[in-house]
């Protein structure tokens, strides 16, 4: 067995296609061009994938070069099975639109929790003072 330690196991995937998970939750879908022993990335043929309970939309992104600090998951798709997936393709503003419903339902319901916790005397920090690491 042929074992590399590290980012040099990688290069075997070298222009293949990969889902890559960023830190930020974003999920980008596209052809694995390069890698360095930083894990960065070049990625081609790339688009953001978009996640709205069972549906999904594709926005194509071209190159996009991925900083390795902020790869959380990194993985090969099977062509084969890809095919088989029980989410609904919808265009790029349906998709947005979806999106942008779900992120104010979340934040009303934000508002809500908040509220309940100030009538019950108890304050909760703001998100924007909090760390995110």
């Amino acid at each position: 067995m042929n074992y590399m330690p590290g980012t040099a196991s990688l290069i075997q995937d070298i222009d293949k296609q990969h889902l890559v998970l960023l830190r930020d939750r974003r999920t980008l879908i596209g052809y694995l061009r390069s890698i360095d022993q930083f894990a960065n990335l070049v990625l081609h043929q790339t688009v953001e994938r978009i996640h709205v309970g069972k549906k999904y939309g594709d926005i194509p992104r071209g190159i996009f070069v991925v900083r390795g600090e902020n790869v959380v998951l990194l993985g090969e798709i099977d062509l084969e099975k890809e095919s088989d997936t029980p989410l609904q393709q919808v265009s790029i503003e349906e998709i947005l639109e979806e999106q942008r419903v779900e992120q104010q339902a979340k934040q009303e319901s934000e508002k809500l929790k908040v509220q309940a916790l100030k009538e019950r005397g108890l304050s909760v920090p703001r998100a924007d003072t909090l760390d995110e690491y």
